[in-house]
């Protein structure tokens, strides 16, 4: 295909899925649940009020929000999803009461005809929609009433510290008194019960519930619908279409020369000098190496929460680093160091684009940049420390200390203060590129696509800005996929295949022209599928069925391109064997190749097992996904950045002959502990949760009666293995480039801001 031929599909795809996102983000506005101006029973007690159920809101926001359990499965996967337990624990409290009340006896003990009675009698009760638009009032059975009262009451112990209650917050990994003020503890009884109503009440004129029948519960006939089954049968049919077909066109189409004619006998790199921009990126680097190690020991510590969740080995650390902290900082790091990893590539690359040299002032940018960063990820972390603490006032908690929402964390304050370095950044990669993007040569398409996809990176995390403290839970997670599906697993991709493509013929092991045409064909085919499928996030949050249905199809289409990716690994592979420099960029490439290994396990494989709606019917918020987000999150982009990571230092110390067996045990060690604590444990436990969620319903798949079990617990004791391999790996990873630091300024380059980039490696 022609490069125009190419752009132009590049341009349709982008204009119709995004057209698709903002047309059914307009239908998520308009049919998002109603939140009551109250609840109240047929004598007009109120229960609770709309101001109660959003600060109830801002309440679970401070003490964590989606790290502490989840709502409508977003979440963590430690503590209940407490959509599903309140659920369960109303419904059971009711058939009990009516039981004792008609029958004397339990609901248990009756015989399957009373207690199939009693059933359709609570069914019609709470999947029937009562709410009055005009009035904007809830009215309730009075049973249901008294029911909530209780569950109301049992929260309020829970989470205010009781001591009869203290080993199921050990089960649940909650440390002790999480909400010590007895009107928070209300306010945020009222938002789970909301998140509840909706979950189990029908929308008008509808059989469905507001969030399409979720959570799982057997008791009120709340199973998958008929839409459901069909458009994840629709899904499987286009994936297997969409691989037809792109194996077809892969066949028919005439083969290009990838390779040179003739590959350079010398890195084409060695030509130019570093730039004082360059240099001054030594401290990137190790600000990355060092974010990475403290973000995987927070991970083994989060991993030891799951079988003595208020201690480590005996010590009561949950008093200060407690579960819900500790898995925060675990995810909002990743997105630190993995982030960061790329800002530094971009700005290494930046000068090499501009003919070697920096625009003016390009060093004092990057200094800028640097101290803003650390600033954000200091205050960040500290102030959701202070917010989880409950030391923060409910309205600044939100703004200054934590948001509550999974890779979004960051306070609102912090946030904006990324998003400002985001621009920064994105000047300083435009000063370098666009003198470049006046020159009218082969490598002008290739590069104009890198530019987008830094300008895609520096705007679209401010999709985050877009809903508030107080934004309808559904809105909210609109946004929060944008950012999280479409920044991080979108365009980051975009700028990573890019980049690599850039890198690959700068030195001269592939063909400008291929490398151009392969990006925008590939960049295509991704977000096709890409784009639309962000709604396979959405398909329960309060979303109406057509959002099910585009999820369902357009993410079946994300996997399409990954069954080319044996071949993309194995030709990623043999570009370190094209000439002896090539070598010295082994390690970077075998990160690209793990890339494509863990595309196609963890993003393609793993990512399908939970992508059909009836799939995730079952298995949102069970370990299932946590072992699509391990295989993806650390194999795709934590791979992608240090591979990144490598290529820079590789340049920085191109004077020195790296000792390679740390790399080489770094890399296969992070290999597999990923694929073990995969094997041994996620996989197996996300599987038994899985059959209990199908068999008893989503609040027995995510209880402790389930995740207490010893077989549950040996599982767990055996992800020590996977960890302890890849907390290995992870340390020589980091000792590797400590020992590359500490043996160039012993040879005489000095620290970074002085290393020579001319010269081939000597001993």
């Amino acid at each position: 295909m022609s490069y125009r031929s190419l752009w132009m599909l590049l341009f349709g795809v982008l204009v119709v899925t995004f057209a698709i996102l903002g047309f059914f983000g307009r239908e998520i506005y308009r049919q998002a649940p109603p939140m009551p101006t109250a609840f109240v029973d047929t004598e007009g007690e109120v229960l609770f009020t709309q101001e109660q159920m959003i600060e109830g809101q801002l309440v679970w926001q401070s003490i964590g929000g989606q790290q502490i359990g989840s709502v409508w499965g977003h979440g963590a996967y430690q503590a209940p999803d407490w959509t599903a337990d309140w659920l369960h624990r109303e419904l059971v409290w009711v058939l009990d009461d009516w039981a004792r009340e008609q029958h004397q006896k339990p609901f248990a003990d009756l015989a399957t005809p009373a207690r199939a009675a009693l059933q359709a009698q609570l069914t019609e009760i709470v999947r029937t929609n009562t709410y009055d638009p005009d009035s904007g009032e809830v009215v309730l059975h009075p049973t249901r009433l008294a029911a909530a009262k209780a569950i109301t009451n049992y929260y309020d112990r829970l989470f205010g510290g009781d001591p009869a209650l203290r080993d199921l917050r050990e089960s649940y990994a909650i440390h002790e008194a999480v909400l010590p003020d007895p009107e928070r503890r209300r306010a945020m009884a009222a938002f789970f019960y909301w998140s509840a109503w909706a979950a189990s009440t029908e929308r008008p004129d509808a059989s469905v519930t507001y969030t399409n029948n979720w959570p799982h519960e057997p008791l009120i006939n709340n199973v998958p619908s008929t839409a459901n089954l069909f458009w994840s049968i629709i899904s499987i049919v286009l994936l297997l279409c969409g691989v037809g077909a792109l194996v077809w066109f892969e066949s028919s189409r005439k083969e290009e020369a990838e390779h040179p004619d003739r590959i350079p006998s010398r890195d084409p790199l060695d030509g130019l000098a570093l730039t004082p921009s360059m240099r001054a990126l030594g401290k990137y680097v190790a600000v990355v190496v060092l974010l990475f190690v403290i973000q995987v020991m927070l991970g083994g510590l989060l991993a030891h929460y799951t079988v003595e969740g208020q201690h480590f080995f005996g010590i009561p650390i949950a008093e200060w680093l407690p579960y819900t902290l500790t898995r925060t900082w675990h995810l909002q790091l990743a997105m630190f160091w993995i982030a960061t990893a790329f800002l530094t590539a971009g700005l290494f690359l930046a000068p090499v684009i501009n003919g070697g040299k920096d625009p003016a002032h390009q060093r004092l940018g990057v200094n800028i940049l640097f101290g803003a960063l650390l600033v954000v990820v200091g205050g960040s972390l500290t102030g959701e420390f202070l917010a989880i603490h409950q030391l923060l006032d409910l309205e600044w908690s939100f703004w200054l200390g934590i948001q509550g929402y999974e890779y979004t964390d960051l306070g609102r304050v912090w946030q904006i203060g990324l998003l400002i370095g985001l621009a920064l950044w994105l000047t300083l990669m435009l000063r370098g590129i666009l003198p470049r993007l006046k020159v009218r040569d082969q490598g002008r398409h290739l590069l104009l696509l890198f530019t987008l996809s830094c300008v895609a990176i520096g705007l679209f995390y401010g999709a985050g800005l877009f809903y508030g403290a107080r934004t309808h839970i559904s809105i909210m997670e609109y946004w929060r996929w944008w950012v999280v599906h479409l920044w991080v697993e979108g365009f980051f991709e975009v700028f990573a295949t890019a980049a690599i493509g850039f890198l690959f013929a700068q030195l001269g092991l592939v063909r400008i022209a291929f490398a151009t045409r392969a990006t925008l064909f590939a960049t295509s085919i991704f977000l096709v599928g890409g784009i639309p499928g962000t709604f396979h996030h959405l398909y329960f949050s309060g979303t109406p069925i057509s959002v099910t249905a585009v999820g369902a199809c357009f993410s079946a289409l994300e996997v399409v391109p990954l069954v080319l990716i044996g071949k993309e690994a194995w030709d990623t592979y043999r570009k370190q064997q094209l000439s002896t420099w090539t070598q010295n960029y082994r390690w970077p490439i075998m990160c690209f190749m793990a890339v494509a290994f863990w595309n196609l396990v963890g993003a393609g494989i793993f990512g399908f097992l939970i992508n059909p709606p009836i799939a995730l019917f079952y298995m949102q918020g069970l370990n299932t996904t946590a072992v699509h987000a391990h295989g993806s999150m650390f194999g795709v982009y934590g791979f992608l950045s240090l591979g990144l990571i490598l290529f820079v230092a590789r340049r920085l110390t191109m004077g020195l002959v790296w000792r390679e067996s740390w790399i080489a045990f770094s890399f296969w060690a992070l290999n597999i502990g990923l694929a073990t604590m995969i094997v041994l444990s996620l996989l197996p436990i996300g599987l038994i949760q899985t059959w209990a969620s199908i068999e008893h319903g989503m609040w027995y798949a995510r209880s402790a009666d389930l995740l207490q079990t010893n077989l549950i617990e040996t599982l767990r004791w055996l992800r020590i293995i996977g960890d302890g391999i890849f907390i290995a790996g992870t340390l020589a990873f980091a000792a590797f480039l400590v020992d590359v630091v500490r043996r160039s300024r012993g040879a005489g380059a000095g620290n970074w801001e002085t290393t020579p980039l001319t010269g081939s490696p000597t001993g």
